[in-house]
């Protein structure tokens, strides 16, 4: 839907809504249930790259963002809507701390400098039928498999297009929709859809899929994917939580996809191959993957001790959603000008997906062990903190002719939000990340991150 013709007709949306809510005889769900807050989030963001001619990164910026959800009108068919407005103020960095391409925080000038400031925002309509819903526009923020919105920096990842939600079967949840374009974490401006290394874009992502909710101990998930052009992507998964007597639990989480190519992805054509991750692949350029991944986690009290298992076969890298190369056009990314924001950076459902490295090249094996702790137990509630590590081994790569290379990452964490008095529901939250590489081409890298946050709920 185009951004003007979904302007004008939230717009006479809300003229006609606020006149039958003053002309009706019983109050209307849109105004009723609707949802006004204000957040405010300060972030200081610290990566230091040891690659040669690499910087230390160091970044400051404030971001205010607006989100209003509306309720939905009665009747048989429910409208609604919801929108978000953010502003960014960049407030610190230092001359030299701003990489200016390539930069998935905060977004680039013409002469590579970072960007006084910035706007951006969005709206979508929204429809509900019984227990079935149907969102359009551009505010959408999926949550699921085979697509997660990161907002993992100082503003949410969000997509445009259309996504269906229906939960008329009990303990059945399911989802279908397709996707067209992407708005990044350091970017106002939306792209097409892509995949990390491609210079050309698809605007049709493709999914359908669902939760089955077997008990109240066991959820059984199937999704299935496709990103016109470059690749097809199933999804199975299982969470099994096994009650093991007073405050005590034992948790199995296990995932597996299995990709493939796609269209002019599986013909060579120019622009749509990619470097599969850096890794070895089987025919190069091509979506070529299975990857499984595991986890256990056993809950005593306050703690939880998490264990797991991820392996990825040889024959490509992990793929998912990164358009952080191409424009809306899907034309390849100045790194100048009009273009320089890079619309890059991705969450995927994997446990690797960790503050600096991603461990999901070909052929690694990675192994991970957490440790998290919830204060609350010992009286200080709202903190909580967790220390992991991860080490994947046998990563093929093509520059090391056949010899394979192993990659680590030590995390640590904190976070606390006030529970009470003027300040309460202030958060906190303290992230340090260090990753070290044997292989080519991968920067070692250390990361900080220091995060304010504040929600004012107005409604």
């Amino acid at each position: 839907m185009k951004t003007q013709n979904l302007a004008a007709a939230i717009a006479l949306a809300v003229v006609s809504l606020h006149a039958q809510a003053n002309d009706a005889a019983k109050p209307q769900g849109f105004l009723e249930d609707s949802k006004l807050s204000l957040n405010s989030r300060t972030y200081y963001y610290e990566n230091d790259d040891h690659s040669k001619g690499g910087i230390n990164q160091r970044e400051t910026v404030e971001t205010l963002r607006l989100d209003y959800k509306s309720g939905f009108t009665q009747g048989t068919v429910g409208v609604g809507i919801d929108a978000q407005m953010i502003y960014g103020l960049h407030l610190d960095g230092g001359p030299g701390h701003h990489p200016g391409t390539g930069n998935s925080f905060w977004p680039s000038d013409s002469d590579n400098s970072a960007q006084d400031d910035l706007a951006r925002g969005d709206a979508n309509v929204k429809f509900r039928v019984s227990k079935t819903e149907v969102h359009v526009g551009g505010a959408l923020f999926p949550q699921l498999p085979i697509m997660r919105a990161t907002d993992s920096r100082t503003m949410p990842q969000n997509f445009d297009g259309g996504v269906i939600t229906s939960k008329e079967i009990d303990n059945l949840t399911l989802n279908a929709g397709q996707l067209e374009h992407s708005t990044g974490r350091a970017s106002t401006n939306s792209t097409a859809l892509s995949v990390a290394g491609a210079t050309e874009a698809s605007n049709q992502f493709r999914f359908a899929g669902g939760d089955y909710k077997v008990n109240k101990d066991l959820t059984l998930q199937y999704y299935f994917a496709n990103l016109d052009d470059f690749y097809k992507q199933h999804f199975l998964g299982l969470v099994h939580v096994l009650p093991l007597g007073d405050d005590q639990s034992f948790t199995t989480d296990l995932r597996y996809f299995n990709s493939s190519s796609d269209g002019k992805n599986s013909s060579d054509a120019a622009g749509y191959a990619f470097n599969n991750n850096g890794g070895y692949a089987k025919h190069a350029g091509e979506v070529d993957n299975v990857t499984w991944s595991s986890m256990f986690t056993y809950q005593l009290g306050g703690s939880k001790f998490l264990l797991g298992y991820q392996s990825v076969s040889d024959d490509g890298g992990f793929v998912a959603l990164s358009q952080g190369n191409v424009t809306k056009d899907g034309k390849a990314l100045a790194k100048n000008g009009s273009n320089s924001e890079d619309n890059g950076g991705n969450a995927f459902y994997l446990f690797t997906n960790s503050i600096v490295g991603s461990f999901i090249r070909a052929g690694e094996d990675t192994s991970f062990a957490q440790y998290t702790y919830d204060f609350t137990r010992v009286g200080v509630p709202g903190l909580s903190a967790f220390i992991n590590y991860l080490r994947g081994d046998d990563i093929k790569d093509k520059t090391l002719n056949g010899v394979t290379h192993s990659e680590w990452e030590r995390d640590a964490g904190i976070d606390y939000v006030i529970q009470s008095g003027y300040l309460k529901g202030f958060g906190t939250t303290l992230r340090t990340g260090s990753y070290h590489s044997s292989g080519t081409g991968v920067a070692d890298q250390d990361q900080t991150r220091l995060i304010f946050n504040y929600t004012y709920n107005f409604l």
